[in-house]
């Protein structure tokens, strides 16, 4: 974005996408935090004007630090206890957990001081709705929506406790839909957005050199997570949401987690990192065998690949999502009953602030429900596809920026064949 307000992302496509390193240096432009703040405002603004909503009303925390620049911590995430507005053309609105509020009255200088307030409601419904926090938050933000000139127009919720949208609408304000409208702000990422995106997936890049060298026999996936964890966190992770790790008879059906399961010779075993960097998310999974690996294993992970490699090679602006669930094999083919019980393993997501955002891309929603694949979109493909020895499975996962003229693969940790750790 420029200094007159624009909502010009500042690509450049010709160069390669930028990971420099983590501080701030007068010698490289690196994240310009300020214009990170303002796209994004600006951007969930024009989402707001192309609605039907008068006012945004949001819960999400990642909503909030996308219109607000304001975060508290992982803590946060699940207790429900901040909130932010976003109504008309007043500025954003924050209502934080206690003492956070004041701080942001010092260090966040790109908000109006007298809109940071201490706020809390229900905090997951552990302080009753008779205690009346709600209808006093309530009456506020009908009052506020009052003075910005648009009480008469619906407010977008993203998501709230059942009491608190019944005090809304006990205030006199109609709740609607305000998730759509703050997807349609954050599918689209800016220069910034995408410098911190290839940042998260180059930690990545170098954790899962660190388990291709420990992976052997003697240690447990939950070592690994250990391990992941700790490099993530020493090289500026904010969040490690989760690592799964998954090996031996544990590969199929994919069980989406970890256990203390020690790894063996002749394993098929698969991890996915999902961390962030500045809040900005991982989804990368990548297959290994330890020491050696069967025919059909091979053939899992070639088979694995040239789904993915499909899929890949349709991202480029205006390909609708249709077009590249339809490249992946219905669930029947490798052994799923039905769609819905396949979900989530020919699949792809929007990545940003949150895991999953715009487009998602499944034969589930997509083949009758299609969206248009923008330039600026990042996004997540992943496959899956089960050996024929009815227990390993090949599960990989690329990170995509959608290009002015194509993509590019952010995700560079080696994945084209079968890697195999502790060779024998």
């Amino acid at each position: 974005m420029n200094e007159s307000g624009d909502l010009s992302p500042c690509w450049q496509w010709d160069r390669h996408l930028p990971a420099l390193g983590h501080t701030a240096v007068d010698f490289e432009r690196r994240v310009d935090h300020d214009r990170l703040r303002k796209y994004r405002l600006a951007r969930a603004r024009q989402a707001l004007a192309n609605s039907e909503c008068g006012a945004l009303l949001l819960f999400d925390v990642n909503n909030i630090r996308y219109v607000s620049g304001t975060k508290i911590g992982e803590w946060e995430r699940d207790k429900m206890c901040r909130f932010a507005l976003l109504a008309g053309d007043d500025e954003p609105y924050v209502w934080d957990f206690g003492s956070a509020a004041v701080h942001h009255r010092v260090y966040c200088d790109w908000l109006d001081p007298e809109h940071c307030r201490a706020g809390v409601v229900g905090m997951r419904g552990t302080i009753p709705p008779s205690f009346g926090l709600m209808k006093h938050y309530a009456e506020e933000i009908a009052d506020l929506l009052r003075q910005a000139g648009v009480s008469d127009m619906p407010v977008g919720v993203d998501y709230a406790e059942t009491a608190m949208f019944r005090e809304l609408e006990n205030a006199g304000i109609k709740v609607v839909d305000g998730q759509q409208v703050m997807l349609d702000a954050r599918e689209i990422k800016n220069c910034d957005e995408i410098h911190l995106l290839n940042q998260a997936a180059a930690m990545v890049d170098g954790t899962y050199h660190m388990i291709y060298e420990e992976l052997k026999p003697g240690i447990r996936e939950s070592d690994i997570v250990a391990l992941a964890n700790k490099m993530l966190y020493e090289m500026g992770s904010d969040d490690v949401e989760a690592i799964n790790a998954i090996s031996g008879e544990r590969c199929n059906p994919h069980p989406h987690n970890f256990t203390d399961r020690y790894f063996r010779p002749g394993d098929q075993a698969f991890f996915d990192i999902l961390q962030s960097y500045q809040g900005y998310r991982t989804c990368y999974y990548r297959t290994f065998n330890i020491g050696r690996a069967t025919p059909v294993q091979h053939d899992a992970y070639v088979k694995c690949r040239e789904w993915l490699d499909a899929a890949i090679e349709l991202i480029r602006p205006g390909v609708g999502t249709d077009e590249v669930a339809s490249a992946w094999p219905e669930a029947r083919e490798f052994g799923f009953p039905d769609e819905l019980s396949a979900f989530g393993l020919q699949f792809g997501h929007g990545l940003g602030l949150a895991l999953h955002e715009r487009p998602i891309i499944s034969r589930v929603c997509s083949i009758e429900n299609p969206m248009e694949i923008k330039t600026g979109m990042v996004f997540a493909l992943e496959t899956y596809c089960p050996a024929a020895d009815g227990f390993s499975a090949a599960r990989i996962e690329e990170e995509v920026v959608v290009t002015d003229k194509g993509h590019e693969v952010i995700s560079l940790f080696p994945a084209e064949t079968l890697p195999i750790a502790s060779r024998y």
